[in-house]
């Protein structure tokens, strides 16, 4: 087993060493101004071509954006509370339960204060989220390399092929927001920030745990390497606080199923989704690989195969521990999962810390090869723009 100390480069990513910000970290603000206007940007011609392909087959984009398949569920808890429950069949009922409360919470919220409806704001809620986890993603970005590589890392999330969902009425947005921001705080040693952002991440979606692993990790690594001296208590309170969203609402749905610790894992079996050690995922790649299906189902395939090189790459690069356990744990859910396959691309979206290595090698071609770099994000961008669009207003797919 790789010991904890080769996946941290010691003298900028310890986690509890509080070092003095870099020259590149002092002139955060120009820097942090591009890296948001690309993604920006990015996002926004997504949403155009999206708008156009909408148009052309008769129908609205931002009904598309805010109310597709998972949306609506949610901006059902947030305009109703919880209690919806649909039955297909004795094996097969679907439960609002299955969702995690604080994105609805959020919508309703804003819906509440504003006046906005409940579309709108859902709408809000994810762009204003998706452009907070852009900035946390630059600020590990730049902590970890510098602005260059942090801005590269930006847009290349951005145009992840599946990167329509940040635009959307969708979770992934607030999760990986407070994702980012907790693994920064890990990085930088401040603890209770990283616990309670980690809290509030396990609050956002299922594999929000991930967030708790990276912060359980990172500050039992901090532990161990302090072996004979005090540990301060805000290490100890922010480790306690990291699992206790996650942990929370699965204890209240499972009490309120009447089973404190299997409910919420019934009322996901009963959607079809559980954790099977990947033996769902081999069957559909066993199906994909002998009779073909829908072209959504092959692109799945190859962006989870790239996700596993991109980890590979990830640990070889000898990231920071927090990073290499929290990606980790997304694509251990993603992969060990069984139900709906062609929604994994879409779990792997908060994992941005497996681009890392992809933005390091964008600004090495960058800077010897500009023409080379710009034809790779153009070719990005189309391919991200274009799929997009398919996904949303063409396929009729889960996302």
């Amino acid at each position: 087993m790789t010991h904890p100390s080769t996946l941290a480069r010691p003298a900028r990513t310890e986690p509890g060493d509080r070092a003095r910000p870099s020259r590149a970290a002092r002139g955060l603000p120009i820097a942090v101004v591009t890296a948001l206007g690309l993604f920006a940007a990015a996002r926004l011609a997504g949403v155009l071509v999206l708008a156009a392909t909408a148009w052309a087959t008769g129908r609205h984009p931002l009904a598309l954006l805010a109310r597709s398949w998972d949306s609506v569920w949610y901006l059902g808890i947030a305009a109703h509370g919880y209690g919806r429950t649909l039955t297909f069949q004795p094996t097969i009922v679907h439960s609002d339960l299955a969702f995690f409360p604080l994105y609805p919470a959020l919508v309703r919220a804003v819906a509440v204060l504003s006046p906005l409806n409940a579309s709108t704001a859902g709408l809000l809620v994810a762009w204003l989220a998706a452009a907070a986890a852009a900035g946390g993603i630059y600020a590990i970005g730049a902590r970890l390399r510098d602005r260059a590589v942090a801005t590269a890392l930006v847009l290349l999330w951005g145009l992840l092929p599946h990167s329509v969902v940040l635009s959307m009425a969708y979770t992934e947005p607030v999760l990986t927001a407070f994702a980012a921001w907790s693994l920064y705080a890990v990085l930088s040693g401040r603890w209770l920030w990283a616990g309670t952002l980690a809290a509030l991440a396990g609050l956002a979606r299922p594999n929000g745990i991930a967030v708790a692993a990276a912060v359980l990790a990172a500050a039992a690594y901090e532990i161990w390497r302090r072996r004979g001296r005090k540990v301060p208590h805000r290490l100890w309170t922010g480790a306690a606080l990291a699992p206790l969203g996650w942990g929370g609402f699965v204890l209240w749905v499972g009490i309120r199923k009447g089973d404190p610790l299997g409910g919420y894992f019934d009322v996901q079996r009963l959607w079809g989704s559980r954790f099977d050690f990947g033996a769902g995922s081999l069957g559909v790649i066993k199906h994909l690989l002998l009779h073909g299906d829908r072209f959504v189902f092959p692109v799945t395939l190859v962006i989870v195969a790239a996700a596993v090189l991109l980890y590979a790459l990830l640990i070889a690069d000898r990231a920071p521990l927090p990073l290499v356990v929290y990606s980790g744990v997304l694509l251990l859910i993603t992969l060990g999962g069984s139900g709906f396959f062609e929604s994994k691309p879409r779990f792997l979206l908060p994992a941005f810390p497996l681009l890392l290595p992809l933005a390091a090698a964008l600004v090495r071609t960058a800077r010897a090869r500009p023409w080379h770099a710009t034809l790779v994000v153009g070719a990005l961008a189309g391919l991200s723009f274009a799929y997009g669009a398919y996904l949303v207003v063409i396929a009729h797919t889960p996302l």
